[in-house]
This record gives C-alpha cells, structure tokens and sequence, in this order.
C-alpha cells in the first residue's frame, strides 16, 4: 500500500521542550498524523505488514511496543524521528 505524502498535522501532546517524552505520547503523535492521512488502524497495519491489534495497542501507549514495528508505522505516516544529546566524537 503507497501511502500519500504528509502536510501538516495537528499538534501532538509533547512533553517538556517539545520532546516525546513516553510511548504514550509517542502513540499519540503516531494515532493523530494516521488519522490527518485519512487511515484506519487497519489500513495503517497493513501498509507496515503489521497486525491491527499492534496499531491499536501503539497508539494507546502500550510501552512493550516492539521497536522496529512502532519506527516503521512513524514512518509510514510521515513522522519523523532525529535522535539528539551529547556526541561522543
């Protein structure tokens, strides 16, 4: 499934400095650009090789989400994550 290219999305519930802070922030930002592109839960898991089941419990927050599946539904729904902090050059 190709999925249509982000513009704008509503503003997500951060923590401090702007930062997602927990999974249930992160499910949040993930649930709110999903349903900005007009997906279901479904169409999302199906666009990632994904259960339904794992959309649902991502986007409420479910902290034991595995990591590889929850990056590829950001990405999917046009969220893009940059690690920063101290650079061990």
């Amino acid at each position: 499934m190709l999925l249509k290219p982000y513009s704008t999305y509503a503003i997500f519930p951060f923590g401090k400095n702007g930062m997602i802070d927990n999974a249930t922030q992160f499910g949040a930002a993930v649930a709110s650009a999903r349903k900005a592109l007009g997906l279901t839960q479904r169409e999302l898991a199906l666009a990632i090789n994904s259960g339904e089941r794992f959309i649902v419990n991502l986007e409420a927050g479910k902290p034991t989400a595995q990591l590889g599946k929850a990056l590829a539904a950001a990405k999917a729904v046009g969220l893009r994550l940059t690690a920063t902090g101290i650079s061990q050059a």
